[in-house]
């Protein structure tokens, strides 16, 4: 796939399913816009605005960084009843291994981002409110974004809310607005968010071919079908940019990987004249 534009990468997989990127400047310009508006599934995306939103929410006072929040594993359905979220499929079992105590809200938020945890990015949105996690991503939507369809309705596992339709979608622009603005946020809590981003520990997709030790402010998400990536790329000899790649195919898991992968590569080798991107 090497030295191939995005476009060229893009075209190799069509027929597979729905692909988008959304690449441009800290600033909010895009430089190169592929599906960027269409929706997909979000998975993990989500998970990013709910950090958003409860930075905005100690800032105002209302909680407190370090509180102490009990461990559970049961949480209010967005469809009404009660849900708990499936243990084999949240490869972060550290939280897990909290359940029935209590811990920090900080340490909830790191394993969240960094681990990508199911748990506590439900034990996080319990202290937030699906609403205000909604918020942080609408008010992020970018000027070029006319009729945004990224929204946060529902917490992660919450099987009754998905069969009644209820989901959380996001588009490869919706990501790229959340990452500006954190990216632009001034103070403590925005480089609190941007160092969360940075120690994601799964990095297979944005940052798997970049040189490495380059600073890449990123979340992803996964699923069956599903394999998104969105971050902020720091080069050290040119300005940052931001890049966000979604993809709900029928590829394999790593072919989709790759190919996210690759898309990175080329925005990178191409850091010091953007607009050169095709």
């Amino acid at each position: 796939m090497s030295g191939m534009g995005i476009a060229e990468l893009l075209r190799q997989v069509d027929g597979a399913g729905e692909f988008g990127v959304w690449l441009g400047r800290l600033d909010g310009t895009p430089v190169f816009v592929r599906e960027a508006e269409r929706a997909h599934y979000s998975a993990s995306t989500m998970k990013l605005p709910v950090a958003m939103a409860m930075m905005r929410k100690v800032e105002a006072g209302e909680l407190a960084i370090f509180q102490p929040v009990a461990v559970h594993n049961d949480f209010e359905s967005a469809a009404g009843g009660r849900f708990g979220v499936n243990p084999a499929e949240d490869e972060a079992p550290k939280t897990w291994e909290q359940l029935g105590k209590k811990v920090p809200l900080n340490w909830l938020a790191t394993e969240m981002i960094t681990r990508s945890s199911n748990l506590a990015t439900d034990l996080v949105l319990e202290q937030v409110g699906i609403a205000a996690a909604h918020a942080a991503l609408a008010e992020s939507t970018l000027p070029s974004s006319p009729a945004p369809e990224s929204r946060i309705q529902r917490g992660i596992d919450d099987v009754p809310a998905a069969r009644a339709g209820i989901s959380n979608l996001m588009s490869p622009a919706g990501l790229a607005g959340v990452l500006v603005a954190v990216g632009n946020q001034q103070g403590e809590h925005g480089e609190y968010l941007r160092e969360l981003l940075a120690s994601n520990r799964w990095n297979g997709e944005i940052p798997a071919l970049l040189p490495k030790g380059t600073r890449v402010e990123h979340k992803n998400g996964w699923d069956s079908r599903i394999r998104h990536d969105g971050g902020i790329v720091r080069p050290k000899d040119a300005d940052p940019f931001v890049l966000v790649v979604c993809t709900t195919s029928e590829l394999p898991d790593t072919e989709a990987q790759q190919l996210i992968a690759s898309i990175a590569l080329e925005a990178w080798n191409h850091r010091h004249n953007l607009e050169a991107v095709r």
